[in-house]
């Protein structure tokens, strides 16, 4: 599947390329629709004129809004629209004759990389955001992706950083031979909605834990793939199973069916299996799999239509990268 950040748009994502993912980049997989998005709409209907597009556009300072009839969206109206109505001198004629009718719409509980992915693929303005009964919530433009991720970016660090010492410390009073935090999430087929929540909570973790942001950010992509796969080709969803060690993570998706009939097929880039209705949500292109690959230091895919999937992937940490500061403290001070 497609997932990567826009600037990787159809490219496989090497490690290095995982490494320079910036924080923006990653709040795109974590910040959903109805987080950025404008609510407050100004709408035109169809039979207005496109006079009232003018005087709209000039007050509420838009450049482009929905046209709707009774509670249905019909089209949407752009500056582009209103520059060929004003060419002809026809600002009379109603707005159902220079709307777009053929429309691209996104839902509030998708997340922002799916409408940047949008964006820069159609070279859409804005997108109308739908809610799941299919009723016209609010519209997205490029900048309100923006000022939603300054804003995520302006929160309180200061309590993050209390939630990271105190998790970095997680292993410094245990005593064992072998010391593991296992973190394991239940995926629902079908369940777009929650789609990247996993991912999204095992990278909080791992920098909380102490992980450097290009671990985490390798290991979101790989799990955030991982997660979408479970959601749209098993026939009940699956488990996504994390440990993690000072020194290694370890993660495990397993679902129990359909299964890959192909193994090999199903790494090469741009194969995929995903029904024509998941495609038209944006997702099965095909790079899931191979993009798992490029983030992991290990990966064994193993399948069968009587048993389901099982995917393990390891990531290996360096001396600097290990988790859990306390952990590395007392083993220091044991030397």
């Amino acid at each position: 599947m497609d997932q990567e950040p826009s600037r990787f748009k159809g490219k496989i994502i090497t490690d290095q390329m995982a490494e320079d993912i910036t924080r923006v980049e990653e709040l795109a997989y974590d910040l959903r629709i109805s987080e950025v998005m404008t609510r407050d709409v100004a709408t035109l209907s169809p039979d207005q004129p496109m006079r009232d597009v003018l005087e709209v556009f000039r007050t509420v300072r838009i450049s482009g809004a929905p046209v709707t009839r009774g509670n249905e969206l019909v089209g949407i109206v752009s500056i582009e629209d209103l520059i060929q109505c004003l060419s002809k001198a026809d600002l009379d004629a109603p707005v159902k004759n220079y709307m777009t009718t053929q429309m691209i719409t996104i839902r509030d509980t998708d997340t922002v990389v799916e409408a940047l992915k949008i964006f820069v693929n159609l070279r859409f303005g804005r997108l109308p955001v739908m809610d799941e009964n299919g009723q016209l919530v609010g519209i997205l433009t490029k900048g309100d992706v923006t000022r939603g991720i300054l804003k995520a970016l302006q929160k309180d660090y200061q309590e993050e950083e209390v939630r990271r010492y105190r998790a970095r410390h997680l292993f410094e009073d245990i005593e064992s031979d072998r010391t593991s935090l296992i973190l394991r999430y239940n995926i629902r087929h079908l369940d777009f909605t929650h789609g990247g929540a996993a991912s999204s909570q095992i990278k909080r973790a791992l920098i909380r834990l102490g992980a450097s942001p290009k671990v985490a950010r390798r290991v979101g992509i790989a799990v955030y793939e991982a997660e979408m796969n479970l959601i749209i080709h098993t026939n009940h969803g699956g488990i996504i199973r994390v440990e993690i060690e000072p020194h290694q993570i370890s993660i495990d998706a397993y679902d129990d069916g359909p299964g890959i009939k192909d193994i090999e097929l199903a790494m090469k880039p741009g194969y995929s299996t995903a029904t024509e209705a998941i495609r038209e949500l944006g997702f099965g292109a095909g790079m899931g799999l191979v993009n798992i690959a490029r983030c992991m230091d290990f990966m064994k895919l193993e399948s069968s239509e009587e048993t389901g999937t099982h995917l393990k992937m390891k990531v290996f940490l360096k001396e600097e990268d290990k988790v859990g500061e306390g952990y590395a403290a007392t083993k220091e001070a044991a030397a």
